[in-house]
C-alpha cells in the first residue's frame, strides 16, 4: 500500500506517518522548501519516508507525483491551520485550504481516480452551533479558517457524489500532543510552564479563558483518519471525546501538574482575542463509534499530564 500525506511535517502528519509505517505502508510526503529544516517531528522515521518538495497551492508538482505513483490513499493535512492567524492572513489561509482542495481533487479525478482521499475538515466549521455537534449539525463558520474549511468540506463531498471518488471528510475536534505547534494554546501553556520553571519567563499572556473545547490526543485521532479509508463506502465523520473543558480549566490543571499556581503568572492580553469567538465545541462521535469502531483511548485526565510531562522531559 502506498500513501501520500500533505502536511506530513505537522503534528498530525507525523503521527499518521508513524501509524502507516507500522502497518507496512510505503509512505510519501510533501514538504515545503524553506531556508531551515522543518522535519524535526519526523526525525525518528525520516529514513523510512519518501519526501518531496512542493506546495499544495501549486498543481503541477502534485499532478506529476500522483500520476506517476498512483497512491492507494491520499491524506490532505496541509493548511495554514491557526484560527487566530487566519484573521490576519485570510487570503493565504483560503489559498492553502480552499483553493488547494480543488487542485487536489481534480488531480485525483483526472489522473488517479482509484485513490482513496481523506480531507482534514475541522470542528471550527460549527462555530456557535449548539453543542454537542455531529454530522447533521449546521455549520456556522466564524473565522476565515473555518469558512475555508467549509468550502473544502463541500467540494470533497461534491466530488464524491458527482464523480464517484472515494473521498471523505474527517471533522476532527481539538487534538493535542507534545508535537503541537507552539502558537496553539495548549502548547503555549505547556511551553510557558517549562520556561517559568527554568526562570526564563515570569508570566503567561492569554486571551479568552472561557472558550470551551473538546480536547483529545492526536495519536488517537490519526487512527480514525485511517479507519475512514478502510470502509466499504466513503462518508464523513465527527471525531472527538464528547467532553469539554475551558481554556481556564486546562491552564489551571496544567500548572497544577507542574506544581505551580496558574494565577500567580497569568496576564490577560486582548491581542489574543479573536474578532469572532467560538464559545463551545463538543463532539458527538456516535457515528464514528458505531461505523468505524473508533473511540478515544486517551482521556482528558491522562492528556494534561502527558502534555506537561512531555514538555518538561
Amino acid at each position: 500500500m502506498k500513501a501520500l500525506i500533505t502536511g506530513i511535517t505537522g503534528q498530525d502528519g507525523s503521527y499518521l506517518a508513524e501509524l502507516l509505517l507500522k502497518k507496512g505502508y510505503e509512505v510519501h510526503g510533501i514538504i515545503r522548501r524553506s531556508s531551515s529544516f522543518n522535519t524535526e517531528r519526523l526525525e525518528h522515521v525520516f529514513k523510512s519516508l519518501k519526501l518531496y518538495y512542493g506546495d499544495v497551492t501549486e498543481g503541477d508538482g502534485l499532478r506529476n507525483l500522483v500520476w506517476k505513483t498512483q497512491f492507494d490513499e491520499i491524506y490532505n493535512l496541509a493548511a495554514q491551520s491557526h484560527v487566530r492567524v487566519s484573521f490576519d492572513v485570510p487570503e493565504y489561509t483560503t489559498a492553502t485550504i480552499a483553493l488547494s482542495i480543488v487542485k487536489m481533487l481534480e488531480v485525483i479525478r483526472q489522473f488517479s481516480p482509484n485513490s482513496k482521499f481523506y480531507n482534514a475538515a475541522s470542528s471550527e466549521m460549527f462555530g456557535n452551533s449548539k453543542p454537542p455537534q455531529n454530522e447533521d449539525t449546521p455549520f456556522d463558520p466564524r473565522s476565515p479558517y473555518a469558512c475555508a474549511k467549509v468550502y473544502a468540506f463541500y467540494m470533497t463531498r461534491m466530488y464524491r457524489k458527482a464523480y464517484g471518488l472515494f473521498a471523505v471528510n474527517g471533522i476532527l475536534f481539538n487534538h493535542e500532543s507534545p508535537r503541537r505547534g507552539e502558537t496553539f494554546v495548549t502548547r503555549k501553556i505547556t511551553q510557558s510552564i517549562k520556561k517559568i520553571k527554568s526562570g526564563k519567563q515570569d508570566r503567561i499572556s492569554l486571551g479568552n479563558l472561557e472558550s470551551k473545547r473538546d480536547w483529545g490526543y492526536a495519536g488517537d485521532y490519526v487512527e480514525a483518519m485511517w479507519l475512514m479509508l478502510q470502509q466499504e463506502k466513503p462518508d464523513d465523520y465527527v471525531i472527538g471525546t464528547g467532553e469539554t473543558h475551558s481554556v481556564r480549566k486546562f491552564a489551571e490543571d496544567a500548572f497544577r501538574v507542574a506544581g505551580l499556581d496558574f494565577y500567580k503568572y497569568f496576564r490577560f492580553d486582548p491581542k489574543y482575542i479573536r474578532p469572532l469567538e467560538v464559545d463551545e465545541l463538543c463532539a458527538d462521535s456516535t457515528k464514528a463509534k458505531s461505523k468505524l469502531g473508533w473511540e478515544p483511548k486517551t482521556s482528558y485526565e491522562k492528556l494534561v499530564p502527558l502534555l506537561v510531562n512531555g514538555e518538561l522531559s
